[in-house]
């Protein structure tokens, strides 16, 4: 479902960025139970630049991706730890045809910009092949750069327990990136993470 909504950005008493009226699209509720046992994940958890170019990312697994890296928990804290509870980090989500935030509060995507800003990742050749693309910036306080480790983390886990493939980079058009979202000058763009159903699949 899509819907114009004024987007409030304060989280924790810390200002983020806002980009006032946007289009919004309602995420389906993430499955909290199940999966690969945490030790095992932990084991098998590795980078992967092989992808699927057959196979997208459905609603369901994006959802999840999404909360596991960012989202509330039952007991409404966020899924991963921050120092200071500043939550001072945001995520997005790049697509051909815009760019996206994820409320993770109100576990929503809300657009920011029609742009495709996947070029400004694609250093690497195998980037374009990535179905996913999520992108991590903070405020430039206490912590920051360590929440967005914490989240990419979950996301890495959360992957191996599905059989999805994934890897964090961090070469990237940075300050191309921070320009095209419109950062504020006290934000930065820290990494890139790609994701995407194993290229062994196609056989």
């Amino acid at each position: 479902m899509y819907k114009n909504v004024l987007k409030i950005c304060v989280l924790a008493g810390a200002m983020l960025p806002c980009w006032g009226t946007g289009e919004v699209k309602e995420l389906p509720a993430p499955v909290m139970t199940g999966g690969m046992p945490l030790m095992e994940a932990i084991a098998k958890r590795h980078s992967a630049r092989d992808y699927d170019t057959t196979r997208t990312i459905d609603e369901q697994t994006l959802a999840e991706i999404l909360w596991v890296a960012w989202g509330k928990s039952p007991h409404g804290k966020r899924t991963i730890p921050t120092s200071r509870n500043l939550q001072n980090m945001q995520l997005f989500v790049l697509t051909p045809t815009g760019t996206w935030e994820y409320d993770g509060m109100a576990h929503k995507l809300v657009k920011i910009n029609d742009k495709n800003l996947i070029p400004l990742c694609e250093r690497q050749g195998f980037v374009k092949n990535a179905p996913l693309h999520l992108l991590y910036t903070c405020l430039n306080d206490r912590g920051g750069e360590n929440h967005v480790g914490s989240a990419y983390q979950n996301v890495y886990l959360y992957c191996t327990s599905r059989g999805l493939s994934t890897v964090i980079r961090a070469m990237i058009d940075k300050e191309g990136l921070k320009k095209e979202i419109n950062l504020p000058e006290n934000h930065s763009v820290v990494v890139h993470q790609c994701i995407g159903w194993p290229a062994a699949a196609q056989k």
